[in-house]
């Protein structure tokens, strides 16, 4: 894989806003005290589409937000990839439970939001872009895999890629099958070429001999790390908002793992 260039960062999760606030947080220069999450008002969607976005899709377009133009006319030829452990499990609960009654009343927006590219699809509709656009579930490994995508479509295309990886919690019964319980999410723009933007450069590798990964020294946010799949990026962001180069350690599929050596540049 060829090497990648950060050009924006942005992150949400409970006690977290955005990514000045996280960097402050993951610098230890503040407390991580974990709070309820607002529901997010997505800016870049028109009023009907916003009505019909579910609490996944507002989480994804906080993060793509914050780290894209204000104008998403500027965002039409930004390929994307979005990555979740599994979909947004809140109406997969609704749909399994509506199946089950004798009329099967599935309303039409219940069903669209059901499929797992239902963020990209809404981030395409507010962008006009008709860039390539991927949607990848990875269970506890979506941070690897959509990280994975972002960094050889950024090298095959020689284009800037968004990267988004989000998850919420799910409902029970799911919640005792997929144990998440705070929602997190973070994106990236992922630039084959160094610019004036680049926070840093990325060289990635992947290895295949016993699995590892980088953890968190704080106890409350190794937790959080260990609670979302989305949050295996906290090693990464917390080696960008301290502004340190190393090597960072994503656990991958079986016996992969994907080895970053991250050099910043600001």
């Amino acid at each position: 894989m060829k090497p990648v260039f950060i050009d924006a960062i942005g992150l949400s999760t409970s006690g977290i806003d955005n990514w000045e606030s996280g960097s402050r947080i993951l610098r230890g220069e503040e407390p991580y005290e974990a709070s309820e999450l607002e529901r997010y008002k997505p800016q870049f969607l028109p009023a009907n589409e916003r009505r019909r976005a579910t609490n996944l899709i507002r989480l994804a377009f906080k993060v793509c937000e914050e780290i894209t133009p204000a104008n998403p006319e500027q965002n039409d030829r930004l390929a994307t990839v979005f990555a979740s452990s599994g979909g947004d499990y809140q109406i997969l609960d609704q749909l399994s439970k509506v199946l089950a009654l004798p009329d099967k009343p599935v309303s039409p927006t219940m069903f669209h939001n059901s499929v797992h590219n239902s963020a990209a699809g809404y981030f395409g509709i507010a962008t006009g872009s008709r860039e390539a656009s991927t949607s990848i579930s990875g269970l506890n490994c979506s941070f690897f895999s959509g990280l994975v995508e972002a960094i050889v479509q950024a090298g095959h295309s020689n284009k800037p890629i968004l990267l988004a990886v989000y998850d919420t919690a799910p409902p029970e019964p799911m919640q005792a099958k997929r144990p998440i319980t705070t929602p997190f999410a973070c994106a990236f723009i992922l630039s084959p070429n160094q610019s004036e933007k680049s926070i840093a450069k990325i060289e990635p590798r992947i290895d295949y001999d016993e699995p590892s990964e980088s953890t968190m020294a704080e106890p409350t946010l190794e937790a959080l790390r260990c609670d979302n799949p989305a949050a295996r990026a906290l090693p990464l962001l917390s080696l960008l908002a301290k502004k340190q180069s190393g090597t960072i350690l994503v656990k991958g599929m079986g016996v992969q793992t994907l080895s970053l050596s991250v050099s910043t540049l600001s």
